[in-house]
């Protein structure tokens, strides 16, 4: 009784059958007037009948698996960007198989009509690939994956379902982008990603070693004492100041929940704090880390470990918020009591207007007295968008005169903090990672870190 169930549940009829019984029909009645249709009729039933059980039998009856199918997915996906799922199939019987699968996605993604259909031959293998794009951190399940096989007379399709336990894969923040820039560091390429070969400004500031004078070198350099013992020229040796402090501190308020393409200013903050500060361990500085909203959710120490980029991916993995208002009076004083000695401070938040600037103004200014600090802000896109099309009638005139006062807000808060002494960088979303680290090899390179 089980087996029959089994197979009910797995049994679909195709529109071949259907039509092929709509025939037989037509034959039958048309035989009560034509003896030689009636018959043709018959043998018609009696074919259809024949081909039936020979498709069933072939698709449930046979005694063995028809397909073997596994899902490769990733042991986790990286936020914002496109992760590859790989499916692995073989047709196991003796006949060509028309097969359709389906995999049952996480819910995030709201996606209900994801189907592949494939060809196998008997005994063939296939891999298929597809992509999905998270915008959200945290746990995505992956369901079963179904797979719809025809038969070969293609009157029924079968009903095979794989991974019956839901696959539960993390989200994790953008580490696919860091590995990117990696490669393209190692390879000297960082040009193709957007990074500028920054001009070299005055001296390097840290002493390296005593070595040769080698024509072409700044005559500044020679040291003298070393000259006189030697008997020859001798020259200092500098290189770029290592072991600075880099805190990222990512505002987690209602300000950050704005979504552009899908992902949150909140979530590409995080992805852009972690390039950067990859980056940055890569220049042989410290990385640290602070999130806040109405407390401080979290304050890792500067660090230049193996293990400090697992440590804040982890962290930033974890992060939670409700979008409060955030308290940048307690920031000030989190900074003030631990950090003690100066350090680039990159803040990544959002203001929209001037008035919105000023209501914590003062507290940054009083924290880039004795910090380097450096105020991330977003380009609305949309808004710019917008203001890119053409103007067709009163209204869109009207919608467009705001969208510029808008546009022209944020070029103000600009204006307002270079006015008081801060860094600022007025990015579009998917645009920060490069326009962060093009700005941090800057003030590396001006020797104002």
């Amino acid at each position: 009784m089980k087996v029959l169930m089994r197979i009910l549940r797995e049994l679909y009829i195709k529109p071949r059958l259907y039509n092929a019984g709509i025939i037989v029909a037509l034959f039958f009645t048309t035989g009560f007037f034509v003896d030689v249709v009636y018959l043709a009729g018959k043998i018609t039933l009696l074919l259809l009948v024949i081909l039936s059980l020979v498709d069933f039998y072939l698709l449930f009856l046979t005694g063995r698996d028809l397909l073997l199918l596994v899902r490769e997915v990733p042991e986790k996906l990286s936020n914002g960007d496109e992760n590859r799922i790989t499916l692995y199939v073989k047709n196991n019987h003796v006949f060509p198989a028309d097969v359709a699968i389906i995999d049952e996605l996480p819910q995030q993604f709201q996606i209900r009509d994801f189907t592949m259909k494939i060809d196998l031959e008997p005994g063939q293998e296939k891999v298929l690939e597809y992509t999905v794009r998270p915008t959200q951190r945290g746990e995505y399940a992956f369901g079963r994956t179904l797979a719809y096989v025809t038969g070969p007379v293609g009157l029924f399709q079968r009903q095979i379902s794989f991974h019956s336990e839901p696959c539960i894969v993390p989200v994790y923040p953008s580490f696919l982008k860091i590995r990117k820039f990696e490669f393209l560091a190692i390879s000297n390429r960082l040009t193709e990603a957007g990074i500028k070969r920054i001009r070299k400004i005055g001296q390097h500031s840290e002493f390296d070693q005593i070595r040769d004078y080698v024509t072409g070198d700044d005559i500044r350099s020679i040291n003298w004492k070393a000259t006189a013992k030697k008997g020859r020229l001798m020259a200092n040796q500098y290189q770029d100041e290592r072991s600075q402090q880099i805190y990222n501190i990512i505002d987690m308020g209602r300000v950050m929940k704005m979504p552009f393409d899908q992902l949150s200013l909140l979530d590409y903050a995080v992805n852009s704090s972690l390039v950067l500060s990859n980056t940055a361990l890569f220049k042989h500085d410290k990385a640290g880390l602070i999130t806040f909203n109405t407390s401080i959710n979290t304050f890792m120490q500067a660090e230049r470990r193996n293990n400090t980029m697992a440590r804040m991916l982890e962290i930033l993995y974890r992060q939670n918020t409700l979008f409060l208002e955030s308290n940048f009076e307690l920031l000030y004083i989190t900074i003030k009591r631990a950090i003690p000695h100066r350090s680039l401070l990159i803040l990544y938040t959002n203001f929209e207007s001037v008035v919105s600037l000023n209501r914590h103004l003062s507290y940054l200014q009083h924290i880039a007295r004795n910090h380097l600090l450096l105020v991330v802000i977003f380009e609305n896109i949309e808004i710019t968008r917008f203001r890119q099309k053409e103007a067709k009638t009163l209204q869109d005139i009207y919608t467009q005169t705001i969208a510029e006062k808008f546009i022209y807000d944020k070029s103000l808060i600009v204006k307002e903090l270079n006015k008081h002494g801060i860094l600022s960088i007025l990015s579009k979303p998917h645009e920060l990672s490069v326009n962060l680290v093009n700005k941090y090899l800057e003030l590396k390179d001006r020797n104002l870190i």
